[in-house]
């Protein structure tokens, strides 16, 4: 506040309530900052009696975010002691991007197993890496749907194809270890998922065509009924693809690689009191794979059912509970393919049933205005196997089959403190135990008289501590500072366990004695929000090293077979540093980049020392997005989206480079009514053909891809 020559300052409470002291005039101004809001001022004056004044802050669109996956609860973005990126509806909804892995590719630290997208790639390339943790068919990240798992109960990949587009609301993406509050499978973060709601009916269709034969539609929608809400949502989509080998070395065995899928949840909700809420929700998902070649195809058909219930007090503090159960099947085709791509043959035929039943009971409670304490209990049973019939020359030779089920239950504690209003120090712990019991392998030799060979495995047992801690000091009104220390697991999966596969004239050998791998790792970083809140950046250096990871090792090569096994060995190091920077110069226009560049390296890897030193494949040392929105909806909106992925390697060995590549997409849309828009997006179109896979065989990336749609919003404006 300022008044004539003087001047003084004060920090509100937690209610926004403020108040100076002996002021030595009778009138002035009043500036009021907050970090997340726009700055305000206002003219006062007084006759010598208290002055009330009561301001009210607009938020600022760039700096005023809440993440819920950070910290399990509510917390702003500014407050929280992570790098938490958040990717609102809104730019959602404004990205050329057909798939949600699609749209995440606008955060750099973001890439799945293969630098193919969902749209044409074999599902179990899908698992997701975050800063350089290294890529894997099962995810080295946790992906949730509002709190409950996405990630294969058997394999750990991602099927990204589950939600429908116009059912989420926002995704958050919190880099760095997350064992701490999640448990296995958030080794490297947290991507979650979460999905709208709604306090009153409305309905959104999305529905789009694209070249490549490419229809979509996507649905949501929620009925409000004295207290009920009944949402539904759905989405139905198809594509024909297109050829993965590049022209010079494609052959008779080349063909499209396209995917079709349908989806569709209802969910009903009871606000019972004003202190307590239940729903209950079921849902259904069916894709087919087309993955290049006549022979190679997979199937997945899914169900699932889950439960919840919120109940709050002030006294007693805010419960969750949440309950889930799924079911589903996998089928998958293998082949072998002639060097000269002139033929294929079959090698084998996979079917992979799996269930899995979870829960979870969580508690929070606020103590004052400086403690708030989290707790909770999580748990998961697995069973799956696998039913595998191998063929030689195109003759059934063996009927395989292999399988078992996993356990993991855990319990966290976590405490947020605030001594003053510049510190906040944040600290949880999580204990996870896990079974991996009634597991065995079977072959029946079919080509010969040979008896059936049958393997019982042990039962085997272990646990991991995950602890973590986190420092936030606000240094200035505009400029904080943190840092974090954590440690985190991953429990290897069923598929990696027991499932042995094929591609190409690569076969891949299942190991039942993997144990898990661990993580270790630290940040620091800065942030700087100006007055005014229209422009953030934050800069994170970042460093981890994971131990015991599991890997493809090479024991026989020849000229038509390279055979590899799942391996728990020595350690990789990823190192780097993260810079992200959003602006907002006009209310129309909203520019924002990021880069990273990610040292992944080998450490140490005993089966071979020659590997010491070299690149972790599939990670690129340079990453830079840029996005820019403009949006006047009454004339249009333009959002421009570019990736540039640096140099990487596709193999352990770093003999097969990919090289550097560049995705530029474009989204134009107008608004002919107030609940409608017509659209038109392009992907990549600059038709850069960037390679994305060297073994077995080269394959680039997609070619121009368009689309135009018609998007309607009916029972609220938008």
């Amino acid at each position: 506040m300022k008044a004539a020559k003087f001047s003084s300052s004060v920090i509100s409470d937690p209610q926004g309530r403020f108040k100076f002291r002996s002021v030595p005039a009778t009138r002035g101004t009043l500036a009021v900052e907050a970090t997340g809001f726009q700055a305000a001022q206002r003219a006062w004056s007084s006759s010598g009696s208290p002055v009330s004044i009561d301001i009210t802050l607009a938020i600022s669109r760039l700096t005023q975010q809440v993440t819920v996956t950070a910290t399990k609860v509510p917390t702003l973005v500014s407050q929280t002691a992570e790098s938490v990126v958040i990717l609102s509806h809104r730019q959602l909804e404004d990205t050329s991007a057909l798939t949600l892995d699609g749209a995440l590719r606008q955060i750099p630290g973001f890439t799945l197993y293969r630098r193919l997208g969902s749209r044409v790639a074999n599902p179990t390339t899908q698992g997701v890496s975050l800063r350089g943790t290294g890529a894997n068919g099962a995810s080295r990240a946790l992906v949730l749907e509002d709190g409950i798992p996405l990630n294969d109960p058997f394999g750990g990949w991602v099927y990204w194809d589950r939600v429908p587009r116009a059912a989420v609301d926002r995704i958050e993406v919190a880099e760095g270890g997350a064992s701490g509050l999640y448990g296995s499978d958030a080794m490297g973060g947290v991507v979650n998922i979460l999905t709208r709601h709604a306090v009153h009916s409305e309905m959104t269709l999305d529905t789009s065509y694209g070249n490549e034969n490419t229809p979509d539609a996507s649905l949501w929608s929620n009925i409000d009924w004295r207290g009920w809400d009944l949402e539904t949502s759905g989405e139905a989509f198809n594509t024909n693809g297109y050829i993965l080998v590049p022209r010079n070395i494609r052959g008779p065995v080349d063909t499209a690689a396209g995917s079709n899928h349908a989806d569709g949840t209802i969910t009903l909700d009871r606000q019972i009191s004003a202190h307590s809420r239940a729903f209950v929700s079921g849902s259904i998902f069916g894709e087919a794979r087309k993955n290049g070649t006549p022979l190679q195809n997979n199937r997945t058909h899914l169900r699932e059912l889950g439960a919840g219930w919120n109940w709050g007090s002030p006294r007693w503090g805010d419960w969750a509970m949440r309950g889930y159960g799924e079911s589903q099947v996998y089928n998958q085709s293998f082949s072998a393919i002639a060097i000269t791509r002139q033929s294929e043959s079959l090698t084998s035929i996979q079917r992979v049933p799996a269930q899995e039943v979870g829960y979870s009971v969580q508690w929070n409670r606020s103590w004052g205005t400086a403690q708030m304490w989290l707790a909770g209990v999580e748990g998961t049973d697995v069973a799956g196997t696998i039913n595998s019939l191998s063929f030689q020359a195109g003759r059934i030779s063996a009927a395989v089959g292999a399988g078992g089920r996993q356990g993991i239950n855990g319990v966290y504690l976590e405490d947020v403190i605030r001594p003053s209003a510049r510190w906040i120090i944040t600290g949880n712990a999580r204990f996870d135990d896990w079974r991996n019991f009634d597991a065995l392998s079977t072959t029946r030799p079919l080509a010969t008289s040979a008896p059936v060979s049958v393997t019982i495995f042990p039962v085997r047992r272990a646990s991991a501590l995950s602890p973590r801690l986190s420092v936030l000091r606000q240094l200035t009104s505009t400029l904080s500072a943190y840092a974090s220390f954590y440690e985190s697991f991953r429990a290897p999966t069923l598929n990696e366990l027991y499932r042995p596969f094929r591609v190409g004239n690569v076969e891949t050998l299942a190991n039942p004695n993997l144990g898990a791998e661990r993580l270790t790792g630290g940040e620091t970083g800065v942030g700087f929000t100006p007055p005014g809140g229209r422009l953030r950046v934050h800069g994170t250096f970042f460093w981890t090293e994971i131990t015991q990871p599991v890997a493809n090792v090479t024991i026989e090569e020849t000229p038509s077979l390279i055979t590899d096994q799942r391996e728990n060995l020595g350690s990789i190091r990823s190192r780097g540093i993260e810079l992200e920077a959003e602006s907002q110069p006009w209310p129309d226009l909203i520019l924002s980049g990021g880069y990273q560049y990610t040292e992944a390296t080998v450490l140490s890897f005993p089966a071979d020392t020659t590997l010491q030193g070299l690149w972790v494949p599939e990670v690129p040392r340079n990453v830079f997005t840029l996005q820019a929105t403009y949006s006047r909806p009454s004339l249009l909106t333009l959002g421009l989206q570019g990736r540039y992925m640096g140099l990487q390697y596709d193999d352990v060995l770093n003999q097969f480079p990919l090289s550097p590549g560049f995705q530029l997409d474009v989204f134009v849309s107008h608004s002919f009514h107030t609940h409608a828009e017509i659209y038109a997006a392009v992907e990549n179109v600059t038709d850069d053909r960037y390679q994305v896979a060297r073994v077995p065989y080269t394959q680039v990336g997609p070619p121009v891809l368009g689309r135009i749609g018609l998007r309607f919003n009916w029972g609220h404006d938008r």
